[in-house]
């Protein structure tokens, strides 16, 4: 039986070590798996297990995807939903205020009318899966260029999801597996009447301190819950997992159900040593930079450092996250694994008569990585800090939450001016509902922290491109990055949600005429940003047209053990793997608890092993 605790802890955005060794052990008792592609044969040959459809469609149900980034389950049948602290830290930091601290002192509703309803957290459950390959395929003609094959299967893919949420009412989302190989309509039922029920005080919920959670995670009470609500009341849960008092045993068949932030199962090597040499440098600079202002801004007061808290987090979560990346990538061991990977598929497709006119992919796959490295300046400055398949990230040059209403605003009005088929993603009429969640959230925006993040933003900015750059005298518009963001923190008038819904109806000569300052700013970068964009788009639909692996070639390859699950982008898997207690430092952790289970997959090296059989026990906490 499957505790709520087995599948309620956050499947985490996997390690790049670990999703290289999972390939090539392949003596690793782990896996990721679909929920329409369970490995029913190694199940049941290995364990003597046989999961049944109602027993995968119960534990797909009772699954939830919080927007704001992880993983939870239904626990009850009236709503009731467990997740990680970290997880509901960005609702706690959110429905926050000066009088009510509840990421530092936790919150407990003695009744359901004194659960608080978060700003803009949206669960999604998924409800079914489609497989839609052959229709997007299907619209790429031969002979298309890059940009045609990419507006052509874009098209298709919008014309989908409209069609499915028309149809059906649920969110639609094509999701892309195996670099187009395959594509999945994923239809998730939406709740965004989402309340806080339980929250422990963040000493509790990060006991232990943090040296490296992704490591070792500690001895703590790691948990929030949540309620979700349809029509005022509380929801009624068909599909919900059960508390077994008894924890999950040593040996015992473990599944994970959640959504990884994603996976790089499949990067070439050329792909990953740009990863290596440029991106990763590049994110940790970052991350250690904001790290370092919000440490700063939080020391002044108390009030500054809870309303920093939570991104304050998020910085150190990244940068411990993107050094353990580059940690695994300089280790020449690793490496050599990697490229005794790469070499067995390219020996496989050499021998396989109806791949082998593919072999050239890798070239000009490597070229398309290298016009990507070029453009990442200024797509990293301009469009996006960090590509994001899902939700908004935005750009490093102009940090914070004004600009990112002011950018929803102008592109939301801009892209809903064209034909759906060709809008961004994110501004589709099947992921209205989300956006307009988003753009019109109720979480405070401080001023000063605006000011704070917008300066070193614009500072950082100017640093990079010289103050003498065209663009950068622009945006600064001859004040120095401190007082041309206090000018446009001041000047705004967006942080009223009346006035975002106000804007958002315009149209865009109407919205131009507004002329408020941030959106001003928004309009001045945004030519350069697409232009940015638009080359990155392409480059990536080169490698993925030739990445790309039809359902028959992964097959035939998967027969010769030389690639595994698909790479994922924030979609539901399930993971499996048995509990077995490892030594730490000669240190065995305790049976683990009904509260508590991380899995990952094995590596060769002692510090991360086949199944994180680490958790607190009932009695320490």
């Amino acid at each position: 039986m499957f505790t709520a605790s087995e599948i309620s802890r956050i499947l985490r955005p996997l390690d790049l070590v670990c999703a290289i060794a999972c390939v090539a052990s392949a003596a690793a008792d782990e896996g990721m798996w679909l929920f329409n592609a369970p490995p029913l044969k190694q199940l049941k040959e290995k364990y003597q297990f046989e999961p049944t459809q109602q027993w995968l469609e119960h534990l797909q149900k009772a699954s939830v995807r919080f927007n704001s980034g992880g993983s939870g389950s239904f626990i009850s049948a009236n709503g009731l939903v467990i997740t990680n602290h970290h997880v509901g830290a960005d609702t706690l930091q959110k429905i926050s205020d000066p009088q009510h601290n509840y990421l530092k002192d936790g919150f407990y509703a003695k009744t359901q009318a004194d659960e608080i309803k978060s700003t803009d957290l949206e669960l999604n459950v998924l409800m079914s899966i489609e497989d839609v390959t052959a229709r997007v395929n299907g619209a790429v003609k031969p002979g298309m260029t890059n940009d045609q094959a990419s507006s052509a299967r874009n098209s298709v893919i919008a014309t989908i999801e409209k069609e499915s949420k028309d149809k059906t009412g649920l969110r639609s989302d094509v999701v892309t597996l195996y670099q187009g190989g395959v594509y999945h309509l994923y239809r998730y039922k939406r709740y965004d009447d989402v309340r806080l029920v339980f929250a422990p005080e963040q000493q509790i919920a990060f006991y232990g301190g943090d040296p490296d959670n992704f490591e070792y995670p500690r001895y703590d009470l790691d948990i929030c819950i949540f309620r979700v609500y349809e029509n005022g009341q509380p929801a009624k849960i068909d599909h919900y997992l059960k508390w077994n008092s008894r924890g999950p045993s040593d040996g015992e068949l473990t599944f994970v159900s959640g959504s990884p932030g994603k996976t790089d199962r499949q990067l070439t090597v050329d792909e990953l040593a740009d990863t290596r040499d440029r991106f990763l440098p590049y994110v940790l600079r970052m991350f250690n930079r904001r790290e370092v202002l919000g440490l700063a801004y939080g020391a002044r007061s108390f009030e500054n450092a809870r309303r920093a808290r939570d991104d304050l987090f998020g910085d150190q979560n990244n940068r411990k996250r993107y050094d353990g990346y580059l940690a695994g990538l300089l280790d020449p061991q690793i490496w050599s694994m990697l490229q005794a990977r790469e070499q067995k598929l390219r020996d496989a497709i050499v021998r396989d008569p109806k791949l082998r006119s593919t072999a050239g992919a890798y070239d000009r796959i490597k070229n398309a990585q290298t016009e990507i490295a070029k453009n990442a300046p200024l797509y990293n400055y301009l469009e996006q800090e960090r590509p994001t398949p899902v939700g908004y990230r935005g750009p490093r040059a102009v940090f914070g939450n004004l600009f990112k209403c002011a950018r929803l605003l102008l592109r939301a009005v801009d892209e809903r001016a064209k034909p759906n088929g060709e809008r961004i993603p994110q501004f589709r009429d099947s992921a209205r509902d989300s956006l307009e969640l988003e753009l019109f959230s109720t979480e405070p925006i401080y001023d000063d922290y605006e000011i704070l993040r917008l300066t070193d933003s614009l500072t950082d900015f100017a640093s990079q491109f010289g103050a003498d750059n065209p663009l950068v005298k622009k945006v600064l518009a001859g004040k120095s990055p401190h007082d041309r963001a206090v000018e446009l923190v001041s000047a705004t008038k967006l942080k009223d949600v009346a006035v975002r819904k106000d804007l958002y109806g315009k149209d865009a000569a109407a919205l131009q005429a507004a002329h408020d300052p941030m959106m001003d700013l928004a309009r001045l970068v945004e030519s350069p940003a697409r232009e940015a964009k638009k080359i990155y788009d392409a480059q990536d639909e080169t490698k993925n047209r030739h990445t790309r692996i039809s359902p028959k070639h992964v097959l035939r390859l998967k027969a010769q053990a030389v690639i595994q699950t698909p790479r994922l982008h924030f979609v539901f898997p399930t993971e499996r793997c048995a509990v077995t207690n490892r030594t730490e430092n000669k240190f065995p952790p305790p049976p683990i608890s009904p509260v508590y289970i991380n899995v990952l997959p094995s590596t060769t090296t002692n510090h991360r092993s086949i199944c994180r059989n680490v958790g607190s026990t009932r009695n320490r906490v």
